[in-house]
């Protein structure tokens, strides 16, 4: 039987009722608009099969696509999911770019925290903001991974487990295990990188048995049970700290020398087969030695930006984006096997991917040139008028680093975004700068995006004039109604 209003309606049904909740506040909003959460896996080479976008104007990128039959549509992402978190960061107030660079320096795992659009705006309507509903674990509140070496007492555990439930381990006391951070009571996730979740016993003990020496275990302690079930967070290997890790990868602040950087990129098989940009040559005395590098070094990340699956070229592009003072990270082959196994990014487990505040506060030694081709000088005098120039040229792919945006309503165009390390990024266009003209031709007509494309074809370089978008403008960019009039670039991830 359902109960009835005393106009005759049913409670579900009736109107009344979102206004008594309002008043009452008998329900917290969070028990309403819970984020969702979508850990992602995907093997080496490939996506986790969704493409983002930030409309400007907008709050936090959002999910615009979603291809069937992948990992992405598999954990139940869909397309208007607003992305709120990657891994344990809260990133609904970050740039898209810095969004897009949390996921991909996430590895071959990820965990999302992602709202449905309609229930966002409705947490934004009331709250003024969703940052609220973004649930983290606290420091030292999260699971551990832990590398375990065995001594004269094994590896200091045992393991307990009920007929179909997880596992536990019991710890001996002092033991191998208790030393490398296990701590007491934990429940154990994961044994190599891989999960224990759907293994019997013997199969757990085969493993243990298999692993030798020395094992690394993913564990989550009481706590941190206790403080997932109740955020609705899955116990996820990306959230996971590092304890007693038997390697960790390196960042090498480096500042060109008279004689150059002092080392030699090159691109090479890794140990799994598939190409990576190692460096190799060090040069005795020169930067690159000092700050630390070795022959061998596997390159992972430009200025904390993950560079996995990145070719020769784009990588050599994003370290001269640098200038004189540059950031990388790497691994050495001991690291690239560990981090491989565990199936984690080493950037995960870096204090910082950041690079240095200063260039006198960090860089103690300087790169070598990568006996590359030089990079054009793109700098122009600036322009009477407060507008200023801009002279390209194209990439190594071809392209120049940049995509434009319109809105309908209005006969401006702008540049939406601006590829990291490129042609446009070498040259100073920022997002949301206004184009006034290319190649001397004004643009603010109703065939701009034909004449462009056009003139884009043409011999280069691509001559720019810009203006800034300018505060008293500002209104100009917030899209009209759904903001269905921006024309803005998705990047698949």
């Amino acid at each position: 039987a359902e109960d009835y209003d005393p106009s005759g309606n049913p409670l579900a049904l009736s109107p009344k009722i979102p206004q008594l909740f309002m008043a009452s506040h008998l329900i917290d909003l969070w028990s309403l608009v819970r984020p969702r959460f979508c850990l992602l896996s995907k093997e080496e080479g490939s996506s986790f099969g969704f493409h983002l976008k930030q409309e400007l104007g907008g709050a936090g990128p959002v999910v615009c696509r979603v291809e069937p039959g992948t990992p992405a549509q598999h954990q139940g992402l869909r397309e208007g999911d607003r992305i709120l978190g990657v891994n344990n960061h809260v990133v609904e107030c970050e740039d898209y770019a810095v969004v897009v660079r949390r996921i991909r320096a996430s590895g071959p795992r990820v965990l999302l925290m992602v709202l449905a659009q309609h229930v966002h705006d409705v947490a934004r309507a009331q709250q003024g903001t969703s940052a609220h509903l973004c649930p983290t674990l606290g420091p030292g509140v999260r699971p551990r991974l832990c590398h375990i070496v065995k001594d004269e007492g094994g590896f200091g555990f045992s393991v307990t487990h009920s007929h179909h439930g997880p596992f536990w381990l019991v710890l001996s006391a002092g033991g191998a295990a208790e030393r490398a951070g296990v701590p007491p009571g934990a429940r154990l996730l994961e044994v190599n990188g891989v999960s224990v979740e759907k293994l019997t016993y013997n199969q757990l003990s085969r493993k243990l048995c298999q692993s030798g020496e020395q094992v690394t275990l993913l564990v989550a302690g009481p706590e941190v049970e206790e403080q997932c079930r109740q955020l609705g967070m899955p116990l996820a290997a990306p959230l996971a700290e590092g304890w007693a890790l038997p390697t960790k990868p390196r960042c090498l602040h480096l500042t060109k020398g008279p004689k150059g950087f002092g080392f030699l990129l090159r691109e090479d098989k890794g140990l799994d087969g598939r190409p990576g940009q190692f460096l190799w040559e060090v040069d005795p005395g020169l930067p690159a030695e000092k700050a630390g590098m070795q022959a061998g070094d596997r390159l992972v990340a430009v200025a904390g930006e993950s560079v996995e699956g990145l070719g020769h070229e784009e990588t050599v592009s994003r370290i001269r984006a640098q200038g004189s003072c540059i950031s990388l990270t790497v691994v050495d082959p001991k690291a690239d096997r560990f981090f491989r196994m565990v199936r984690l990014s080493p950037l995960l487990f870096l204090e910082s991917t950041e690079a240095p505040a200063s260039a006198q506060e960090t860089c103690s030694a300087s790169p070598v040139e990568t006996k590359e081709l030089p990079v054009e000088d793109t700098a122009l005098p600036p322009v009477p008028d407060g507008s200023r120039p801009c002279l390209l040229y194209p990439g190594p792919d071809g392209g120049y680093g940049f995509r434009l945006g319109c809105v309908a309503s209005e006969a401006r165009l702008f540049i939406s975004q601006v590829t990291l390390g490129g042609s446009a990024a070498q040259a100073g266009l920022q997002m949301g700068d206004v184009i006034l003209e290319v190649n001397g031709y004004a643009v603010g007509g109703e065939n701009d995006l034909e004449k462009l494309q056009q003139l884009a074809e043409a011999e280069p370089p691509l001559c720019l004039k810009l203006a800034a978008r300018s505060c008293q403008d500002s209104e100009a960019w917030n899209p009209p109604g759904s903001g269905e009039d921006w024309a803005l670039a998705s990047e698949l991830l």
